[in-house]
């Protein structure tokens, strides 16, 4: 979730582009620069921090320009540093490059180049497409780019310059957003439109594979049959704040929409949907390592604690290692039992969260090795930890957690399977099967999406409830707990969860005709023992909204109200049943007028105990 920024025109480009650049803040970076054309050679400045540092350089050093790309980056391929920052350019610095999304086959793509004579000197992904670009080029930038797509495999955003042509900018995407901002003598390209609201309202959204050939006189699009496309305007009516949230209400809604993408790009290049295993990149955790192992710690707070109870299921079922899974604020006061032969996984959106750093510097004493799954490269988890999974969700704005908590199961599948191969527990055959099931997520994902006319309807009609209780089992009661928080802490209505079995040795003793009870039964294994326990709840006069798999079921005879999820393995259904209770909490909270994305007492970051 970088930010792009080109343009083509008359104006001076670094003015443009810094400005550009402040608009795209909100997304979150870690270092920024950019490149600008002048008298036939391409100026690259940039720097890790904060964009001010790239602005003092350009008001210390001006160059004279009109045309640039711009970028801030939120790191994925190698630690935030000056020289990892993009733009990335070949050797000669003929061709540059600045790119948001995940390049899958860089690595192999980095050896044919290196033996063909290219030096690299960064760690990023996007470096090797200015080489292979570099490689390509014959005179033609256009294509070149064509035969680059035919080549790299990922997700990406693209804006590309050569000082041999430098009366354009190519713009080009692929499940990473890119549009192109149509002016009177020039043209934009952006990765959000807040970009280029200073300048036009009139953009174009790039489809898929298409690829934008941007002049001061206009941008041509072509589409990826190779004709060139009649574009169709889309005239901006938001204003500045809101083009920053996409359109949507509150940045936790626009959060809860990009979760499909989220799922993508941190599935891409672990979980591939060619391949029998399971690549972590520089996570090097061997056979011998696991079989050392006698017992996984996963530790964390709040929603990546939740997160880390589905790991716990997955990583004891597919590799038979003993799993506890701990609150970080609890872990290091109970004199832990770790040493050499534990591996701990630390969980944490931001990598800073002070319990989880606490619980991960005993672990270290210990002599125990740790892995982190975080969001952000360069946080003081990841770089105390062992090895590092990065969930490469993109900055999440709204305190409640909802994209980051996804992608954290998705780090949770990719370690879960690897491990299951790597001690043999899982065959190839179910991996297969389970790979597949994991790369239908994000379709689903986007069709349970279309449920909130549902869900907002029902959150009208019952805003005023002052108890909700979520009941499951199984991994039905791992996702309860995340639904039932989040609930609670955006709608501020008083919600508990509750393991469907255990209600009968307490919880059901404050159901009555004035309680809500949502029950998930997607855990076909278990559903008619779910089922069982909704009747006791109704027949103490409760008021239960269901989501099943089971379409057509019996069930609609035992609940009030009922949404079917699509049908997914038990195992995967965490992820799509997640959704579901994430629209709904917002919907709670936006019919009882409830700050959303700031609710009231907590922060995004917990850095004290």
């Amino acid at each position: 979730m970088c930010g792009i920024v080109g343009y083509i025109g008359d104006r001076q480009c670094t003015e443009v582009l810094l400005q550009g650049l402040k608009k795209l803040e909100y997304r979150g970076y870690d270092s920024s620069g950019l490149a600008a054309l002048k008298d036939k050679n391409i100026y690259i400045r940039k720097f890790k921090g904060r964009l001010n540092v790239l602005e003092d350089d350009i008001k210390s050093s001006p160059i004279k320009s009109t045309v640039g790309i711009g970028h801030t980056r939120w790191a994925t391929h190698g630690e935030p540093s000056d020289v990892n920052s993009h733009p990335h350019s070949n050797e000669n610095s003929t061709i540059t490059v600045v790119h948001n999304g995940i390049i899958e086959n860089y690595l192999e793509l980095k050896e044919k180049l290196y033996k063909n004579g290219y030096h690299f000197s960064s760690q990023t992904d996007t470096e090797v497409l200015a080489h292979l670009l570099d490689e390509l080029y014959e005179g033609d930038l256009v294509a070149a780019v064509k035969k680059m797509t035919k080549i790299i495999k990922g997700s990406y955003a693209l804006a590309i310059m050569c000082k041999n042509e430098p009366d354009k900018i190519i713009g080009i995407r692929k499940n990473s957003p890119l549009i192109v901002g149509i002016g009177k003598g020039e043209t934009f390209l952006a990765s959000d439109i807040p970009a280029v609201l200073a300048y036009t309202r009139e953009v174009y959204l790039m489809e898929n594979d298409e690829i934008a050939v941007c002049t001061k006189d206009g941008v041509k699009i072509i589409d990826n049959k190779d004709h060139e496309k009649e574009i169709e305007i889309f005239n901006v009516t938001w204003n500045a704040e809101d083009a920053e949230k996409g359109g949507y209400e509150h940045f936790m809604l626009k959060e809860i929409h990009e979760q499909p993408e989220g799922i993508r790009k941190t599935m891409l290049s672990r979980i591939m949907q060619d391949k029998d295993y399971v690549s972590l990149g520089d996570v090097k955790i061997t056979k011998d390592d696991l079989n050392k192992y006698n017992k996984i710690y996963i530790v964390a707070c709040g929603t990546a604690y939740h997160a880390g109870l589905v790991g716990k299921y997955l990583i004891e079922k597919y590799s038979r290692i003993p799993v506890e899974c701990d609150i970080a604020s609890e872990f290091r006061y109970r004199d832990p039992i770790i040493d050499k032969n534990n591996l701990m996984i630390i969980v944490s959106q931001s990598g800073e969260t002070a319990d989880s750093l606490a619980a991960l510097e005993l672990a270290k004493q210990k002599g125990a090795r740790v892995l982190a799954i975080s969001n952000v490269q360069g946080s003081s988890i990841t770089r105390a930890a062992d090895d590092v999974l990065y969930t490469w969700a993109g900055p999440e704005i709204a305190v409640a957690s909802t994209k980051a908590y996804v992608t954290q199961l998705v780090c949770f599948y990719a370690l879960s399977l690897h491990f299951g191969l790597l001690t043999e527990n899982l065959s190839k055959e179910k991996y297969a099967y389970l790979r597949d099931e994991l790369f239908k997520t994000p379709k689903l994902v986007e069709d349970l999406l279309s449920y909130d006319n549902k869900l907002h309807d029902f959150a009208k009609r019952n805003k005023d409830i002052k108890d909700a209780y979520f009941i499951g089992r199984g991994l039905d009661y791992y996702v309860c707990l995340e639904g039932s928080l989040k609930l609670k802490e955006i709608s501020y209505i008083h919600s508990e969860a509750a393991a469907a079995g255990e209600l009968k040795h307490g919880p059901i003793a404050l159901l009555d005709k004035n309680t809500l009870v949502i029950a998930l039964l997607t855990q076909d294994a278990l559903f008619d023992k779910t089922l069982s326990n909704i009747k006791e709840v109704k027949s103490r006069g409760a008021y239960v909204m269901a989501f099943s798999k089971n379409s057509g079921s019996i069930i609609e005879n035992e609940v009030d109200e009922i949404i079917y999820i699509p049908e997914i393995d038990d195992d995967v259904a965490p992820i799509l049943a997640v959704i579901c209770l994430q629209l709904l909490s917002y919907y709670f909270a936006l019919e009882r007028g409830c700050d959303i994305d700031k609710p009231r007492n907590l922060a995004k970051s917990v850095t004290v105990e």
